[in-house]
């Protein structure tokens, strides 16, 4: 079994160290003045995404929430994923900002939901949880006679 917590604990780490390492390559390329405009565009641009597409979906979640409707939440997947986008670009660094921009097509960011397993079905009002043949089993209930022929 993966440990994801100690795999997401390493790439945090490990994500300075990359990122620092890219900027010199790219400064190196051309030139600090630019690879610096490039980084400070980037979290600018980050910045307008929260600001705007991030009040939109906050205003949302929080009438979700006033209302008790935690499922309006999940089917709308799309909205957090571009607010971590604006969270990636503000991040100053180039590897955040490649993946800020996947998420912000909309192509790529319906592959990421797809990969990570968030295409999620439009939420049902009848309180009924579908779940995938894998993320369940039977488990018999000896109180229960048992109908088995044997």
């Amino acid at each position: 079994m993966i440990n994801v917590a100690k795999w997401a604990l390493l790439t945090l780490l490990a994500l300075p160290v990359l990122e620092l390492a890219v900027f010199i390559a790219v400064a190196a390329a051309i030139g600090f003045g630019w690879a610096l405009s490039l980084v400070l565009a980037g979290s600018a641009a980050g910045l307008l995404i929260l600001r705007y597409a991030g009040r939109s979906h906050i205003a949302r979640m929080r009438v979700a929430l006033g209302q008790g409707s935690f499922t309006s939440l999940q089917a709308d997947g799309s909205g957090g994923l571009i607010l971590i986008a604006g969270i990636l670009l503000l991040i100053p660094g180039f590897i955040t900002d490649i993946a800020a921009l996947c998420l912000l097509i909309p192509s790529l960011r319906q592959a990421v939901r797809l990969a990570f397993g968030r295409a999620i079905a439009p939420a049902r009002d009848d309180g009924v949880v579908d779940l995938a043949p894998e993320q369940w089993h039977q488990v018999p209930d000896p109180s229960l006679p048992d109908r088995r022929e044997h």
